[in-house]
């Protein structure tokens, strides 16, 4: 039995929306996430190991860390300089679009440092925003501390060849939760889950049209408070982010991943 002609109208326009919406969730983030300030320029930072009057020393990944970070390019190590100060360094690059992409930006010190056992400590200015070659960088700023360890901590990133727009204040809410005092979330998930900062920084990403995944570089920076002031250690991290990291052309440096 034919179905009524009416009914079959309607049948073939269900089946038109809903490819449509199909589509439009497909290609949507394409089209949305897009903004960029083209008056800034593109780069990746470039990291160093020859800094005039500083000794670096590889410090070796774990696999398993690895793993997590779903990274292309992995820096990790400490600069000694010649009075002996430590500067310690992490940067992480991604070239290409994975399935755990969000994972380079998932391990933050609010998240991972918490994680093993440093506390963090109330302190201000929570974000900072560093001039780096002529380039703009916004930082995470924190001090964690374990025993008689204190350590002051810059962490920052870029998505797309541009500084991100929004903070990677995420776990922050979390970690001083976790700091402060004992908790039965001993892992910290649930606890981070709770918190309203977490959904908010996806929702920022939609509001400014920068996505969290595609090309990306997480950079980590940090001194020990033990033989510096903090205000010293502000200047020790400021000063030594433009000996260590140099600006390079991101086309250039993409396409010569690609073309490996």
């Amino acid at each position: 039995m034919k179905p009524e002609p009416v009914k079959a109208k309607s049948i073939a326009f269900s089946v038109s929306l809903f490819s449509l919406a199909v589509l439009l969730v497909w290609f949507f983030p394409s089209f949305w996430f897009t903004h960029t300030d083209s008056g800034q320029g593109y780069f990746w930072l470039a990291e160093q190991t020859n800094v005039v009057g500083w000794q670096y020393r590889i410090a070796p990944i774990s696999k398993t860390a690895e793993e997590f970070l779903v990274a292309d390019r992995l820096m990790n190590g400490d600069f000694t300089a010649n009075d002996g100060t430590v500067i310690r360094v992490f940067s992480a690059k991604r070239y290409a679009r994975e399935e755990n992409e969000i994972g380079l930006f998932s391990h933050t010190p609010d998240r991972c440092w918490t994680a093993v056992g440093w506390k963090l400590e109330p302190t201000a200015p929570e974000v900072v925003e560093v001039p780096v070659h002529g380039l703009n960088l916004k930082f995470e700023r924190r001090v964690f501390r374990a025993a008689e360890q204190r350590e002051l901590v810059y962490f920052g990133a870029l998505v797309g060849g541009q500084p991100l727009p929004y903070r990677l204040d995420q776990f922050l809410a979390s970690a001083q939760q976790q700091s402060a005092g004992p908790s039965r979330d001993e892992t910290g998930t649930m606890n981070r889950i709770k918190q309203a900062r977490l959904w908010s920084w996806i929702g920022e990403s939609f509001i400014n049209r920068r996505p969290l995944t595609g090309p990306q570089q997480y950079i980590r920076i940090s001194v020990s408070l033990r033989e510096n002031s903090l205000d010293k250690g502000d200047a020790l991290l400021v000063d030594f982010l433009s000996l260590w990291l140099l600006p390079v052309d991101y086309r250039r440096e993409l396409a010569q991943w690609r073309a490996r």
